[in-house]
């Protein structure tokens, strides 16, 4: 995708020395662009190369994953079957109640493991889909962006599973009541749909929550906010933080508290990197 040239201008000359250099450095003398000219119609077939090699991408990794659908499930319930043998000391069991379940449970393991993987690949259609319109210098500014957005995505993640999802499911499995205390027995019979579910919205939770530094940090680098701003309503940011923790996680305080306090600490990071990028306003 190509850019039009900026139109030349005539601007005429100041008696001021001070502003002939600041006009000077406003016109980009060593930031090519590629201005090769094409038409709409080449645009669009870019387009669909670019779409078909992401959803060819997507759809090898779909039958990938589906394949080891099982081994995919299996670690994303490990950290609960770890807890219940040390619990109980025995091997438990995740159910399915309807005879379809069990099926579209491993399709959806499939198609999340899809997206993780082939994340790379769909980012790297759009770079090269958006990246010959910038200027070099736009491109050194935004690389750094789709680098850091699966990286922090990663992070997230394993935050979850390895953090957060052992202490939450010791918190609920606390409520568990093996001898009934005199009455009937109170033991968990997890579905495996329901878990999964769980696990998902948790990890997609944590991974898109710590995409705030990149974007706060891309905010910050085009004007739209400022570290001044963000430190001004810094308390309003940390109630909200626990707002949205609240509402995208389940309803205890183990994972609201673990989703928050990454955010605080990730907000507190972009207000140093926005201070980074940000413009810096020319004295006098």
């Amino acid at each position: 995708m190509s850019r039009l040239p900026p139109t030349p201008h005539h601007t005429p000359s100041s008696t001021n020395p001070r502003d002939n250099a600041v006009a000077s450095q406003d016109v980009p003398t060593d930031d090519p662009i590629n201005d090769k000219a094409m038409p709409l119609l080449d645009h669009l077939i870019e387009l669909r190369t670019r779409l078909l090699w992401s959803m060819g991408a997507f759809l090898i990794c779909f039958i990938v994953c589906y394949y080891f659908s099982r081994g995919i499930y299996s670690f994303l319930a490990q950290p609960l079957a770890d807890i219940l043998v040390t619990k109980t000391g025995q091997n438990r069991r995740l159910i399915f109640t309807a005879l379809y379940e069990a099926f579209f449970t491993y399709l959806k393991v499939a198609f999340f493991g899809a997206a993780f993987v082939s994340f790379p690949v769909v980012a790297s259609q759009v770079w090269l889909f958006v990246a010959p319109g910038l200027y070099r210098s736009e491109k050194k500014a935004f690389l750094p962006f789709l680098v850091a957005t699966p990286v922090l995505f990663l992070a997230g993640a394993a935050l979850a599973y390895y953090f957060v999802f052992p202490a939450a499911w010791t918190f609920f499995l606390s409520f568990e009541s093996p001898d009934g205390g005199g009455g009937l027995p109170v033991q968990l019979e997890a579905k495996v749909s329901e878990y999964l579910g769980l696990v998902m919205r948790l990890i997609f939770a944590f991974g898109l929550a710590f995409q705030l530094p990149v974007l706060l940090t891309l905010l910050a680098k085009v004007g739209i906010i400022s570290s001044r701003g963000l430190k001004k309503y810094r308390r309003y940011a940390y109630v909200g933080m626990f707002i949205v923790a609240a509402v995208i996680t389940p309803p205890d305080v183990i994972t609201q508290t673990g989703l928050a306090v990454p955010l605080i600490l990730l907000y507190e990071i972009s207000i140093f990197t926005a201070g980074l990028v940000e413009t810096k306003p020319v004295d006098g």
